[in-house]
């Protein structure tokens, strides 16, 4: 066993993250990723001729593969981002998420199991698998509810997020039957660059830039903790440091803000930053029919890993948003690459009638 790390999803946007942050922590990093419509190599770009990277396409489900990659490298730790990850996609194609979060974790979990019973003693004891998954588990909160932490009962309301659930659940059954060394952490909602732009940030930016309508759900008032992609991946990286074996950590960014506000927010931003003749970016706002069963509010107590682990969010969301803003400005062949017709066609999907 050696110190490289396996990351699985690791060209989706916050799994590509964590990926050059772990390069950037001098750590070589195998990385695994089907590169569905969300994963993206580009996103790996700045890694090019890396020596101690290595990229290869292929599914978490295919275990004859990832047997192969942890006898090869000899991986100290495995890192499982690899999941099919938008609710509004889950409700079109509940099936898929079944295939990839429950049925290719468990895969991923035989072999891994299988990896880490072969290693000598110490390395058994130094081995991690670290799986990431959601606060949407835990279902949704009322307007003065407490935050969700690791005792909240789960109650996923969406096919994605019993998907994740049926997959956390999976994780801590082969800690406590096998013995398998995993962490868990359940982050808030994420945003920085790279986002896959169905997502609500850069579907803002994009649409805005196009002078295209702004669809926000409903009444635009449901509420998520904003976190950072670069925290969520700092926190990942010390949970994977000190964080103790069967135990989970939810990871927020103590930032909670409705859609609507959300959506106002990035208008503003781009008023100042690319102003538009016609007018403000905020007219493009409009509402569209709720979506099913849509969580009202989410957020996250992170007192365990502040305490525990020392981790705090360094971005505020002010900050934070200003700076994707500016990065997807920046980055248009990067937006614009992403745009395949079969993105073009979903969107069409879910916001057509609406």
């Amino acid at each position: 066993m050696n110190s490289c790390h396996l990351i699985t999803g690791g060209a989706g946007f916050i799994g590509s993250c964590h990926v050059l942050q772990t390069r950037a922590s001098g750590t070589p990093v195998v990385t695994l990723d089907k590169l569905t419509y969300s994963g993206n190599l580009a996103n790996l770009a700045s890694l090019a001729g890396d020596a101690d990277h290595v990229f290869v396409q292929g599914d978490i489900g295919n275990s004859e593969l990832v047997a192969h990659l942890l006898r090869t490298h000899r991986p100290s730790a495995v890192i499982n981002f690899a999941a099919e990850s938008h609710v509004d996609r889950s409700i079109l194609d509940p099936e898929a998420f079944v295939r990839t979060n429950v049925l290719g974790t468990t895969a991923l979990l035989r072999c891994v199991l299988a990896y880490w019973r072969s290693l000598k003693e110490e390395e058994q004891r130094r081995f991690r698998f670290l799986h990431v998954s959601t606060d949407e588990v835990f279902g949704s909160l009322g307007p003065e509810e407490p935050a969700f932490t690791e005792h909240t009962p789960y109650a996923p309301n969406s096919p994605y997020a019993a998907s994740k659930a049926a997959s956390d659940h999976l994780v801590r059954a082969f800690h406590e039957t096998y013995g398998l060394p995993v962490l868990l952490t359940n982050c808030s909602n994420n945003y920085g660059p790279r986002q896959f732009p169905e997502k609500l940030i850069p579907l803002l930016v994009r649409n805005a830039l196009d002078r295209a309508p702004l669809p926000i759900y409903g009444t635009g008032q449901n509420v998520r903790d904003w976190l950072h992609v670069e925290d969520h991946c700092a926190a990942i990286a010390r949970v994977l440091e000190a964080g103790t074996p069967g135990r989970s950590y939810n990871i927020g960014g103590r930032a909670e803000r409705n859609n609507l506000d959300v959506a106002r927010a990035v208008c503003a931003i781009l008023d100042e930053e690319r102003p538009h003749a016609d007018g403000p970016y905020a007219d493009l706002i409009r509402f569209v029919t709720d979506r099913p069963g849509h969580d009202w509010r989410y957020a996250m107590n992170c007192d365990r890993i502040e305490r525990e682990l020392g981790w705090r969010p360094r971005h505020s969301f002010d900050s934070g948003l200003r700076d994707t803003v500016r990065w997807y400005l920046n980055n248009g062949d990067w937006l614009e690459a992403v745009q395949s017709g079969a993105y073009r066609q979903w969107l069409e999907t879910n916001y057509a009638g609406r």
